[in-house]
């Protein structure tokens, strides 16, 4: 998993509530044996339907910020659908709120997403569908900042911001603290063995 503190990148607006995982990536595509190869699908329903579906449009190639409205990632568990965000090149999802499956499923993969206020989301896509806007995605101090200034904060799970910032996954997790480990199975094998059967 790549290592993930800060990004500034352009922000794609997806003004819609209830995005589930087989809007993200339909079913039909669950087809790879790797996670590679899934984001040329990113939301192929809804842009072979609508021409101008943000991802259809221009303006927003390049975009690595990702500004949707609430209840991210619902329906199924399948974690298609971060493979799908990541492979298309996002790093960030902003939303009011997200599934907590899709949540737990995107830490584990390095897909930070970060939850603000329903009032801010809602500024936040009408200035993108306005015009271009640029966010810069703080992990390390837990801030979503403005070109002009402007800094809105956010709070992370320790654990899981703590193995993004540092590219661990679950076991590379594990593997770092393999010296913490060690120390304690020493001191496990050095401690005496209670006798099973008390003294009369």
């Amino acid at each position: 998993m790549e290592k993930f503190k800060s990004l500034t990148a352009k922000v794609m607006p997806i003004p819609l509530t209830d995005i589930d995982t087989d809007m993200i990536i339909p079913a039909q595509f669950l087809t790879s044996v790797s996670k590679e190869g899934y984001g040329e699908n990113l939301f192929r329903r809804l842009r072979d339907k609508d021409p101008q579906f943000p991802l259809n449009q221009t303006k927003y190639k390049d975009a690595a910020i990702m500004l949707t409205d609430n209840n991210f990632g619902c329906g199924s568990s399948r974690e298609h659908a971060v493979w799908a965000i990541l492979s298309a090149g996002f790093k960030v999802v902003i939303s009011k709120s997200f599934a907590d499956i899709f949540f737990s499923n995107s830490a584990k993969n390095g897909l930070v997403l970060v939850t603000l206020p329903e009032q801010i989301v809602d500024e936040l896509l009408a200035e993108a569908q306005k015009h271009e806007l640029t966010l810069t995605i703080d992990l390390e101090a837990e801030e979503v900042r403005k070109v002009n200034g402007t800094v809105y904060k956010f709070k992370y799970d320790p654990f899981r911001r703590h193995c993004i910032l540092n590219g661990l996954d679950d076991i590379d997790y594990i593997l770092s603290m393999k010296n913490e480990i060690a120390q304690f199975r020493k001191t496990q094998m050095t401690k005496p063995v209670a006798s099973t059967f008390a003294n009369n």
